[in-house]
């Protein structure tokens, strides 16, 4: 990935935590600019690089361009609630989406069903086809929520939905972790292996299905599979895995997947009590997202976008404790107390572009 693509994707990404504060303390009464925080980081960044990654080229298409331009429009028409622009430019990017996704694999994802395709490119493809369905339902309640009023529902909002890009994010990463897996595909470690897609892939769309159905017993059932599933994926990992410095980032991300779904089977059970105030525990909300957006997908971008320069310069264990101060520790504060916002900004700023322009030479260098 050229320098100048590196920068902007950095850019981008930190300009999204910066909106992920902004809306706290300088609000819109009509905008949020949370909508900006979830779509530069999920959408307009982690939309480009999955496509650029699947692409495999070192020049960024005219196909990856377009759904980085888009991507934008998509961003600020949402934020501005210029919703016929939004609907408008979704139809396109699924077009793009879907036009990578079956240049790269089919039409018809049969590939999930074949012993002989490797798990990775099962969560790979998984991925795309994630991205692509998400723009898509996110349009669907655009219609039903401002013009059409099919359905309601308390949980069908559209930050729900939205929220959902984060998804194909998290399944890339996945598809890293298992492609570094392919000495076990052969082996007795595969049923496991597939266990763990089908369980992940299949149980957050039936927990967002038990979301929007206020379902909060079955909730806990399928997060507590979930749990089990991303434990068993820690094991395979780190038992099988050739040691390596892309190992230590994407083991240090599967410790962020871990928290996260502790943390979201804490909320479920707070939200079950008689005695639930939103209020109270907006401090788990935001320790759980600032955990899966900017700890598990973080970790999976950087990697991917520097896949082919590992190993690069710099010490590994002192950026991997800064990551998590900031994710655990310094970003959920900063909702609360503006000065623990500047801290984590400062914090990730600093990690998002050590990860991204350090050198690729074997001499270390400490930090």
């Amino acid at each position: 990935m050229t320098a100048p693509l590196k920068l902007l994707f950095s850019f981008l990404m930190i300009t999204a935590l910066i909106f992920g504060f902004i809306h706290i303390y300088f609000p819109l009464q009509h905008f949020s600019f949370e909508r900006l925080h979830i779509f530069l980081f999920n959408l307009c960044t982690g939309g480009s690089i999955l496509l650029y990654y699947t692409q495999g080229e070192k020049q960024v298409s005219g196909t990856v361009r377009l759904f980085f331009a888009g991507s934008l429009v998509y961003a600020f028409s949402a934020f501005l609630k210029l919703y016929p622009v939004t609907l408008v430019v979704s139809f396109f990017l699924c077009l793009l989406v879907e036009k990578v996704r079956v240049n790269a694999f089919s039409w018809v994802p049969t590939g999930f069903f074949q012993k002989e395709v490797p798990v990775s490119q099962k969560f790979h493809q998984a991925s795309l086809l994630c991205l692509s369905t998400g723009i898509g339902m996110a349009s669907v309640v655009i219609l039903n929520n401002e013009y059409f009023q099919w359905v309601t529902m308390e949980k069908l909002v559209l930050n729900t939905f939205f929220l959902g890009f984060s998804f194909p994010l998290s399944l890339i990463t996945l598809s890293l972790v298992f492609s570094m897996l392919k000495n076990i595909e052969g082996s007795g470690y595969k049923v496991f292996m597939e266990l763990c897609f089908w369980t992940i892939t299949l149980g957050v769309i039936i927990f967002f299905v038990f979301i929007l159905l206020e379902r909060f017993i079955p909730q806990i059932f399928v997060t507590s599979a979930l749990f089990a599933a991303v434990v068993v994926v820690f094991y395979l990992y780190y038992t099988f895995a050739k040691s390596m410095q892309q190992k230590m980032f994407l083991t240090s991300g599967i410790g962020f997947l871990i928290v996260t779904a502790i943390t979201g089977i804490a909320y479920i059970i707070f939200q079950m009590s008689e005695s639930y105030d939103p209020e109270k525990i907006k401090w788990l909300l935001h320790l759980h997202v600032f955990a899966s957006l900017y700890g598990w997908n973080l970790c999976g971008l950087a990697v991917i976008c520097r896949f082919d320069d590992f190993p690069i310069q710099l010490h590994s264990p002192t950026v991997i404790f800064i990551h998590w101060l900031t994710a655990l520790v310094l970003a959920p504060l900063g909702v609360f107390y503006g000065w623990f916002a500047i801290l984590a900004i400062i914090g990730y700023a600093f990690i998002t572009l050590v990860l991204f322009f350090s050198s690729n030479h074997t001499q270390k260098m400490p930090l």
